[in-house]
């Protein structure tokens, strides 16, 4: 069979730095295609090339045989091609239901029809989303599912899925990967982007691997490994203990009380939740998408603001605060690093310095009336050599880095306010294994110098290794507490649901 997808010799430069060179790939009717690499590698730069989103400076593309190069996303869902993009691409301020069927409605149409014919398709999925909800309301997890939903509502051949488990819960995930096995029976072609190489491993007929742009192993999936893979990916061998058991002795001890929580509420969202963070420790959040655990954190961080009356207690160093705006949290030390960096935590349009410098003057440590470029530039490279912060030049906009290197900018700009309580919330979400281990040690590090941390996750493997206590959040409240070294994940995730 004719590959429906051919690409000869692929080629896209970025100011003439080459971030995908000479690729040649193919996609077949009918199979899932996993395409994995580190942050950079050019996954998403291949893949955008095939949905029209960026144009090729080299090379040519073939579709269903014919030479073709798309000028839009919309010439390439005409296609028959669709893609679910890492950063969402819905309309904030409509529905669930007007992005599922934008750009495909009828001339005359019922709300009232649309709203059902919405909650009936969802369903089909195993999405529980409210139609009528705006997006701009949901979570990272439930927008995920509006565009996984909206590209399989367009009925096309071929579907790039980036990163789409992510910010799925293990439940989502069973039933994504349940979708796309009967997407693949009804002959559509799936291209799943991963870094999580054990769902590449389940799930994939064929994997491919790029490396700095270049195409470094393409094969049945049934011929690699996760260290195979991992080896193709970063040109070394990682340690096995990336996601290692931990034991009383590599636990730390608590310091001083930093910050302690008493019955704290708000809506439904956050109830009667109480617990204490401590000083050089990591203190691991585990729950599934909707206990609370995100928003609970965000009410400390003053992003969110708890109910007036009977709203609870927070204590920062014995005192108790009520932050109303994230600021008055962050002179007192507080840092939120938010799990949704394209909506929260950057500025997309703006260099890697002037976003580190814009968390410099957030935590009031510029006294001056302007901002000193030499100073930025400085505290700049100070940060992306911490970080290892890969871009084409240092004048790089945000917007043009990978995923994981935009993930690094987060953090820097969060760590550069000196803080002394630091919360992360999914801080490896859609980052590759190299620089998953970069965070990990960067996080290790904070907790070693005395800082209080929490890491909020959803991935019971980096909860268990990161964390020297770990809280388990159920229906806006802490409801369980383990060591380490005590926990499993059965007993973890049976907290978490039950």
């Amino acid at each position: 069979m004719k590959p429906i997808i051919q690409m000869e010799k692929i080629t896209k430069a970025y100011r003439g730095v080459p971030a995908i060179k000479e690729v040649d790939i193919n996609l077949h009717k009918g199979e899932i295609h996993a395409l994995l690499g580190e942050n950079g590698a050019g996954k998403s730069t291949l893949t955008k090339m095939m949905a029209g989103a960026v144009l090729p400076t080299g090379g040519k593309m073939f579709v269903r045989g014919k030479e073709t190069v798309f000028a839009s996303p919309h010439e390439a869902l005409e296609a028959g091609i669709a893609m679910v993009f890492q950063e969402t691409s819905l309309v904030p301020s409509m529905t669930v239901a007007q992005n599922l069927y934008l750009g495909t409605e009828k001339p005359l149409n019922r709300l009232r029809g649309t709203y059902i014919s919405a909650q009936q398709f969802l369903q089909s999925l195993n999405f529980s989303v409210d139609p009528g909800a705006l997006v701009e309301t949901l979570g990272a997890a439930k927008k995920q599912m509006v565009e996984i939903a909206r590209a399989v509502h367009h009925q096309a051949e071929v579907i790039i899925f980036d990163e789409p488990t992510a910010t799925l819960t293990p439940e989502e995930k069973r039933h994504f990967f349940a979708l796309i096995r009967r997407l693949k029976t009804q002959g559509v072609t799936i291209v799943f982007i991963s870094h999580a190489l054990e769902e590449a491993l389940e799930i994939s007929d064929r994997i491919t691997i790029l490396r700095d742009g270049e195409l470094v192993a393409s094969d049945a999936t049934e011929t690699f490994t996760r260290d195979s893979i991992v080896a193709a990916m970063v040109g070394r061998s990682l340690a096995q203990g990336l996601y290692r058991e931990r034991d009383a002795q590599s636990t730390r001890k608590p310091g001083r009380k930093v910050l302690s929580v008493q019955d704290l509420s708000m809506g439904a969202m956050v109830r009667n939740t109480s617990f204490s963070v401590f000083a050089g420790q990591i203190t691991g959040i585990f729950g599934l998408v909707g206990s609370g655990r995100t928003e609970t954190f965000k009410v400390i961080s003053g992003i969110y603001k708890r109910d007036f009356l009977r709203g609870g207690a927070v204590a920062l160093n014995d005192q108790p605060v009520r932050y109303y705006v994230p600021r008055e949290a962050v002179k007192d030390g507080i840092v939120y690093i938010t799990e949704d960096r394209k909506a929260e935590g950057f500025f997309e349009t703006m260099s890697i310095a002037e976003n580190i410098y814009s968390g410099y003057l957030a935590a009031g440590h510029n006294h001056a009336f302007y901002v000193g470029q030499a100073e930025m530039q400085t505290l700049a490279a100070d940060w992306t050599k911490k970080l290892n912060i890969r871009a084409i030049n240092e004048n790089a906009r945000v917007v043009e880095l990978s995923g994981g290197n935009q993930q690094k900018v987060v953090i820097g700009k969060g760590l550069v306010q000196q803080p002394r309580l630091v919360i992360f919330d999914e801080p490896t979400r859609g980052v590759d294994v190299g620089a998953i281990a970069e965070i990990h040690t960067l996080i290790n590090g904070l907790a070693d110098e005395g800082l209080a941390v929490v890491v909020i996750s959803s991935y019971l493997p980096e909860v268990m290794n990161l964390s020297d206590r770990i809280l388990v959040c159920r229906q806006g409240r802490i409801v369980e507490e383990f060591a380490p070294y005590e926990a499993s994940e059965e007993k973890i995730m049976y907290a978490a649901v039950h």
